[in-house]
């Protein structure tokens, strides 16, 4: 299997989970509800990745042996940085953080959750992001947390699961 880019496996996987998953029949998309309006894309405050995926273990050594050991995610700390490339500006680079936390986390509370995601944010749009989701009526946690690599504000889904969103500081020129 050398020179075959990990993508391209990956999406072969895909392919053929999916088509063991269905028994190889056509899947039709399921049809938009119409009593709902469209889901505006063009406004300040997008969503255009997944800066983090964070999950609770009881074990959390145990399982990051596990990952390094299966899957190869292996890093400092318990936490491996996943690089990708914007499709529309290839010269954009980003990392998905990945990381086991112990089950007594507190980072997670008060979502019933154990796991978390990080979305990240538009440059400059957190504040767009935050107005326009407190006017739906998403509930917002007060806290902010400004760092070097970015800032953080947290948002809670319609079941109470903790989302963090990060605005990475935007790149130099």
């Amino acid at each position: 299997m050398q020179g075959i880019p990990w993508s391209t496996i990956a999406l072969g996987w895909l392919l053929l989970i999916s088509a063991h998953a269905t028994g190889g029949q056509d899947v039709k998309s399921p049809q938009p509800e119409k009593s709902k309006p469209p889901v505006k894309t063009e406004q300040r405050g997008r969503i255009f990745g997944i800066g983090g995926v964070f999950f609770k273990s009881a074990n959390p050594d145990q399982a990051r042996e596990w990952y390094a050991k299966h899957l190869g995610l292996a890093g400092k700390g318990g936490e491996v940085m996943l690089p990708w490339r914007e499709h529309d500006d290839p010269q954009k680079e980003h990392v998905t953080a990945w990381s086991v936390f112990p089950a007594s986390t507190k980072y997670f509370d008060p979502s019933p959750a154990p796991f978390m995601i990080n979305y990240i944010v538009d440059d400059d749009d957190m504040d767009a992001l935050l107005d326009r989701l407190k006017q739906e009526g998403v509930k917002i946690d007060p806290k902010r947390i400004d760092e070097s690599y970015g800032r953080f504000a947290w948002i809670y889904d319609s079941d109470g699961n903790k989302i963090e969103l990060w605005q990475p500081v935007p790149a130099k020129p």
